[in-house]
């Protein structure tokens, strides 16, 4: 991604998510970090470089946005590039501090991140409904996991929405998702196409991205069209287009919300998403600053779920996330 993209699609999270500053702020008025740093208000100084998941960006945008607000001497470069993307091209080489994601590290990216001295830190900072979307005008409101499995397979041979479904439009699908450099691409082979008797692979021919913005558009301007993308996306154009409930196989199909998310009824698309420090970065200050920020901020209502659209960490698991996070530091000052 070039960095006019990278500017672009940070402006527009920026539009998109405008109460983030005026919530946040508000939300975490007079709150300042309580790790061990000695650092405090504007002592912090540095730059910050973040790469990875599409789905985590905009809520690592809003966090640097109110860490900023109380440390303005930290910069911040954070860039949507697909969570493997984010791992082979940035993180594991060495050249960025974080990289968000949003499914679990994988085994030849921990190696690729050995082999250049890059420990990462894995630490949970929400939960994240998955959303199949389809133009609003569209006459179908939910949809069973099997019925995913045709249309997103491409062993199956599916030209229509009719070929899925006898009682849907004759009318030829029209598909838009991530690139397969997306941890939403490869949460969704986990949970719907490799979930049944049979592993199947992605289709390869649909209109792949990492921009969540242009599968949003693509759904909204053809009658014809599905996609999937995180709920934050989702619930940011709700007007634009449609979610479809999902029927994990009892005849009882569940709408993506907050709400489903959090209880576990939204299955199978639930997923947590994650952040991942390098365990040498954390020894700079403001680094290891942020990390506690963000971790300290996780369960906040106002900022995690009303302004960005993601459940916010119980304060069990914040607790764990930040024993986690200090055992790293501490390891890695020594």
């Amino acid at each position: 991604m070039s960095r006019d993209d990278v500017e672009r699609d940070t402006r527009t999270r920026r539009q998109v998510l405008a109460g983030v500053g005026a919530a946040g702020a508000a939300a975490l008025a007079g709150c300042q970090s309580t790790g061990d740093g000695e650092g405090s208000g504007d002592e912090l100084s540095g730059t910050i470089d973040i790469a990875g998941s599409s789905t985590v960006f905009p809520l690592a945008t809003a966090m640097s946005e109110e860490f900023k607000s109380e440390h303005g001497e930290v910069e911040f470069n954070i860039q949507s590039t697909g969570s493997g993307g984010g791992f082979a091209n940035h993180f594991c080489p060495g050249n960025t501090d974080f990289n968000n994601a949003s499914r679990a590290i994988r085994e030849q990216e921990e190696q690729q991140c050995a082999d250049n001295d890059v420990e990462p830190v894995e630490l949970t900072v929400a939960t994240d409904a998955l959303t199949v979307i389809v133009n609003n005008d569209l006459d179908i409101d939910s949809i069973t996991v099997g019925e995913l499995r045709q249309i997103w397979a491409a062993e199956v041979e599916t030209e229509t929405w009719s070929d899925v479904n006898s009682d849907w439009p004759d009318e030829p699908l029209e598909l838009y998702g991530p690139s397969d450099a997306s941890g939403t691409y490869d949460y969704f082979i986990e949970s719907i196409l490799h979930a049944g008797d049979e592993e199947y692979s992605h289709l390869s021919g649909y209109s792949g991205t990492e921009q969540d913005r242009t599968i949003i558009q693509g759904v909204e301007g053809s009658e014809n069209a599905m996609g999937y993308l995180g709920y934050a996306y989702y619930s940011t154009n709700k007007d634009r287009v449609k979610a479809l409930a999902i029927d994990d196989g009892d005849g009882e199909p569940v709408e993506p919300s907050l709400e489903t998310a959090r209880s576990g009824e939204y299955t199978p698309l639930s997923r947590p998403l994650f952040t991942y420090p390098a365990k040498s970065s954390l020894t700079e200050e403001h680094v290891a600053e942020f990390a506690r920020f963000w971790l300290e901020n996780a369960t906040s209502e106002e900022l995690v779920a009303e302004s960005v659209g993601y459940v916010p960490l119980g304060e069990d698991d914040q607790q764990e996330q930040l024993d986690a996070l200090e055992a790293a530091i501490e390891d890695a000052g020594n």
